[in-house]
């Protein structure tokens, strides 16, 4: 099961490198959960987010088999399923400057999430995918996957976030 491409209008918008830049340290340093977690952002798109976690001895859940734990795995994708929404925000509003857009997010918030673990956690890395699945104005849904290193789905999610 992979994630399909998002749909073609979301794909002609190509976002401002002080866009990205301001987004990607919101994610990385300003939440300073994502990085107790370790959370780094490979790419950003229009509704779609992709990130990596590097396996460290202070994520294990499992001490006898070295497996991450299921609360990494959940924080993760729920991280990543808001930063999917920040994207698709930032899209929406193309027409405002970078800096105006980056302020929408204040009020955005888990209202619902879901994650099924489908394998053991187990590797060096970790790549987690979300998608927008739908951008109201009130609530956004999305789906979410976390991928070990050889690209094998371990876990899937889906969560809403309030976005107003």
């Amino acid at each position: 099961m992979s994630m399909s491409a998002p749909s073609a209008p979301s794909t002609a918008i190509a976002f401002e490198p002080e866009f990205l830049a301001g987004l990607t340290a919101i994610f990385e340093e300003k939440i300073v959960f994502n990085q107790l977690l370790g959370l780094k952002v490979v790419s950003i798109a229009p509704q779609r987010a992709v990130a990596r976690i590097d396996m460290r001895p202070d994520l294990v859940g499992h001490y006898a088999y070295n497996r991450i734990h299921g609360g990494v795995i959940s924080a993760g994708l729920d991280a990543m399923g808001g930063l999917a929404v920040m994207a698709a925000i930032g899209a929406k509003h193309m027409d405002e400057p970078p800096e105006q857009r980056l302020h929408r997010f204040a009020k955005l918030g888990t209202i619902d999430l879901r994650i099924d673990y489908l394998r053991p956690g187990i590797g060096s890395h970790f790549e987690l995918r979300a998608e927008v699945l739908r951008l109201g104005s009130r609530v956004a849904t999305t789906r979410m996957e976390f991928l070990g290193p050889d690209g094998q789905l371990m876990s899937a999610g889906a969560a809403a976030y309030i976005v107003s």
